[in-house]
């Protein structure tokens, strides 16, 4: 196969071609709205709702991760990535487990609206998933870290997602989810469904 360029470049000479440029790490406790992309590691466990090839099973650890992007939407760090794990499950015990559940938990009240402590009928719904499928692509607020890997150098990651009752979540502006599998096959609720469920 052959194509023609727009314009003609030298793919063999690389001297003309502009420096490499590295990125400073985003400020710790930056807030910022992000949308969080999922990795599929292939990984699926039906029992516990792990569908879709989204989770992936580490081969050394034997533990089971969202492995994630977050893509910065908005503001002086758009367009920047972050990369994270959301634990999902640990050989060691239910710690890691626990966390990326409740991560998640602040993910979907932070997209879809709601208080930490709200549990209203609404709150409660908006809790819940069909599957993993639907936290792919999700919107939401996060305050971005730094922290150091296992090399000792310095990341920015994201476990924090602030929700409705945060001091900082209306100066960033109201997430927008993407539609839960029910909402999306169910047109005669469009009209009244609330934000989040569109």
């Amino acid at each position: 196969m052959s194509f023609k360029l727009k314009e003609e470049l030298n793919f063999l000479d690389f001297q003309g071609v502009d420096p490499q440029q590295e990125f400073d790490l985003i400020p710790k406790g930056t807030v910022a709205k992000v949308n969080m992309m999922i990795k599929p590691g292939g990984y699926n466990d039906p029992e516990r709702g792990w569908t879709g090839g989204y989770a992936t099973a580490s081969s050394t650890t034997d533990s089971v991760y969202l492995n994630c992007e977050f893509v910065v939407l908005e503001g002086p760090f758009a367009k920047r990535k972050v990369w994270s794990l959301i634990g999902l499950y640990s050989p060691k015990g239910p710690t890691w487990g626990n966390s990326g559940r409740s991560f998640i938990r602040a993910i979907l009240n932070s997209a879809r609206g709601f208080a930490e402590k709200d549990n209203s009928p609404q709150a409660i719904a908006a809790r819940q998933i069909k599957g993993i499928e639907d936290l792919n692509g999700i919107e939401f607020i996060a305050k971005i870290a730094v922290e150091k890997n296992q090399d000792g150098e310095e990341r920015n990651l994201i476990k924090i997602a602030l929700t409705k009752d945060h001091k900082d979540y209306h100066k960033i502006g109201q997430p927008v989810s993407v539609p839960t599998a029910s909402s999306a096959s169910d047109s005669t609720k469009a009209s009244t469904a609330p934000a989040w469920a569109r």
